[in-house]
């Protein structure tokens, strides 16, 4: 079983997300690929992140809509990282799917930017062996690799410039994201007053 592992915040998920998850799925030919929504990432250890269930629940929404607009299960949503709780670290993760999974070659996507600093996660050895790391560059850019001795892949996928960052400014702006979000997380941002700012 050929599992992609594409680990976010996804504060929010938009349309990018969406783009390169589907994108090498289809070029790796891979059984499944999986939303891991992160539940207190390292890196953003002093930035203001949304509730991770707030996260899980609108990443599911717009996931499960998709895979009815594919009328196929294309993506997958992912707790693990939830559910254990504390800071989230991509080795604990890997270690959980293979442990739930045992028979699933695991797939780890990283983006080009952040390829050449893998050796500085935590754990980078066990990250090494549990999965294949697949490199994502972007329309044609490329990017870093990862450091000698790391099994990857490298996939291009087209350009779509969009940031989680930048869009919550967007919204806090009161400006329009419909074309760079899912429709059902736009819903649940306005629903619940997401990245406005304090008056």
């Amino acid at each position: 079983m050929r599992t992609g592992v594409f680990g976010g915040t996804f504060d929010p998920l938009h349309n990018g997300h969406l783009l390169v998850a589907l994108e090498v799925r289809h070029r790796l030919m891979l059984d499944r690929m999986l939303l891991v929504v992160a539940n207190d990432p390292w890196q953003k250890a002093d930035s203001d992140v949304t509730p991770a269930a707030i996260r899980y629940e609108l990443v599911e929404g717009a996931v499960a809509r998709l895979n009815e607009r594919m009328g196929e299960v294309a993506l997958e949503v992912s707790d693990v990282e939830i559910r254990r709780g504390g800071a989230t670290y991509t080795a604990d993760t890997l270690a959980a799917l293979h442990s739930d999974r045992p028979d699933s070659e695991l797939f780890l996507l990283v983006g080009s930017d952040a390829a050449a600093g893998l050796g500085s996660w935590k754990r980078p050895d066990e990250i090494r062996t549990a999965a294949t790391t697949v490199v994502v560059d972007r329309g044609g850019r490329e990017g870093g690799r990862p450091p000698a001795g790391w099994k990857h892949e490298l996939v291009d996928v087209p350009l779509m410039e969009v940031s989680s960052s930048d869009l919550r400014e967007r919204i806090a702006q009161g400006a329009p994201v419909e074309a760079m979000i899912p429709p059902t997380v736009i819903d649940g941002i306005r629903r619940r007053g997401l990245y406005r700012r304090n008056p």
